[in-house]
């Protein structure tokens, strides 16, 4: 009926009688005028035109995976926090939205058997070991402290982002869709990198105002989104571009930096070096003015990794940025703030060292299972750190964090033995550098944050385990690590 109904419309639209076609025209844009103009007048221009969008980009997800995953880069990227304007109980964020039709779309296709093959790869049994850990160490911990909506809708969003590994191995099966996921990325982060730029220069209250805007969307708004150093106003503001925390800022710039970066430097990158110089400057900039100390360091030491592999013009910029860093008198707050750290005497590393004391105080007590996700069962501990492997060590005990170290021990063995088996100068080559920069810059700011595996900054554990899979992606098109495809595009 409905193809009818399409073809009968499209005969009266292409009829040779002229008052046919042109009564048929005007009754469809009067139609769609009429729809338009109730969607904008009910919603407003701002949640109209974002519901057009999420229509269309709906839409284009359930054509294609890739759709879907150039969704999750933006809003990872962009609106990170985002969320519905609705409530079921909760508001359900666009990150949710679009992680259940990814999802739902690939099991759709295992269940049609349009995909007729589940790939595990080498990282799949530590992975699923770790996916059932953190369940266990979740129910085991629901005994401190009651279980709330909020608490196991992000312990589920966790869940989510961590399988996305699994989405990612089946779905990129062309080198084509690896370099197109891979410019997204590098455009997202370059406008990223653009934003907390210029949050950064306007004046304060310009960009209280701008981004207030997003309080339709459950972002905070006010004063208060500005951020400091040490929370001090009189100290330098921090760049927060729409990810409000400066350090959660910092370690997604770690991340889309050093595949910039990399690609940069790569014999062939997937966009223009005319391109990618500007883009990879913005986020470089961006994740300076951050203030974030250990993003610097895991972008440094990603950035020094590569280097030391492959293309040795970047140990010389990275020497070039430090020189600059220590002798510019625009970088001497930063400088004298980066000492201070190494040598511990600034309050925000003061606290780091009280939060890692008590952090091993809580594991010595629970060393096997941990505490789980929502709360501590002695009322003299608390649950959060600010390093990965302590957090992970806290909420899914020695366990759980041994478990971790053995996927990505795993990921960096698998992509540097596909690495070495590529030719020099094939895309792969650069791709499988950038990849595994990422994910080594990301584990670097570890040790100084927490943001790649904390139940409220879901965007960014969605990001480590999607770039973890494209790594693995990368390697299976590199034919068991000896023979590339013949196509080198």
């Amino acid at each position: 009926m409905q193809n009818t109904a399409l073809d009968r419309l499209r005969t009266w639209l292409t009829a040779d009688n002229p008052y046919l076609a042109i009564g048929t025209a005007i009754g469809v844009a009067v139609t769609a005028g009429i729809l338009v103009g109730a969607l904008f007048g009910s919603l407003g221009p701002v949640l109209a035109l974002g519901a057009v969008g999420v229509l269309v980009v709906g839409m284009l997800m359930l054509r294609s995976t890739d759709w879907g995953l150039f969704a999750l880069i933006g809003l990872i990227c962009l609106l990170p926090y985002g969320a519905m304007p609705i409530e079921v109980g909760f508001r359900p964020t666009f990150i949710d939205a679009v992680l259940l039709t990814l999802f739902g779309v690939w099991f759709v296709r295992l269940v049609t058997r349009t995909d007729r093959t589940f790939e595990t790869s080498a990282l799949g049994i530590p992975i699923f070991a770790f996916l059932l850990w953190a369940l266990i160490t979740f129910i085991a911990g629901l005994s401190n402290s009651p279980m709330n909506v909020t608490v196991l809708r992000r312990f589920a969003e966790v869940l989510l982002a961590v399988s996305l590994f699994f989405m990612i191995v089946n779905q990129v099966r062309s080198i084509q869709s690896l370099k197109q996921i891979t410019a997204i990325i590098i455009l997202a982060g370059g406008l990223v990198g653009f934003l907390g730029v210029v949050f950064y220069v306007l004046p304060g209250p310009l960009t209280v105002r701008i981004l207030s805007r997003l309080a339709v969307f459950n972002y905070p708004s006010g004063p208060g989104i500005l951020r400091f150093v040490e929370d001090d106003p009189s100290q330098p503001m921090r760049a927060i571009a729409t990810s409000i925390d400066p350090n959660a800022l910092g370690g997604l710039l770690v991340v889309v930096t050093a595949i910039a970066m990399v690609q940069l430097f790569a014999d062939r990158p997937v966009l223009p070096r005319r391109l990618l110089a500007p883009l990879a400057g913005l986020m470089g900039l961006s994740l300076v003015l951050t203030f974030s100390r250990g993003s610097m360091l895991g972008l440094a030491a990603a950035l020094m990794l590569v280097g030391a592999l492959r293309y040795r013009k970047l140990l010389l910029l990275i020497a070039l940025a430090g020189i600059m860093l220590l002798l510019l008198p625009q970088t001497q707050v930063y400088a004298v703030r980066f000492f201070e750290g190494i040598r511990g005497e600034d309050l925000a590393t003061q606290m780091r060292f009280g939060e890692y004391k008590d952090a091993l105080i809580l594991i010595s007590r629970y060393p096997v299972l941990g505490v789980g996700f929502s709360g501590t069962p002695d009322i003299d501990l608390y649950l959060g750190v600010s390093m990965l492997y302590l957090l992970i060590a806290e909420q899914m005990g020695l366990v759980g964090l041994l478990i971790f170290l053995i996927i990505v021990g795993t990921y960096f063995v698998v992509t540097y033995r596909a690495w070495r088996q590529t030719p020099r100068g094939h895309v792969l080559e650069g791709l499988l550098l950038a990849y595994q920069a990422a994910l080594a810059g990301a584990l670097v700011g570890g040790i100084f944050d927490h943001f790649f595996f904390n139940i409220n900054f879901v965007h960014l554990v969605a990001l480590f385990w999607l770039v973890m899979g494209l790594g693995i992606a990368a390697t299976r098109l590199t034919c068991k690590f000896g023979l590339v495809q013949a196509d080198p595009n």
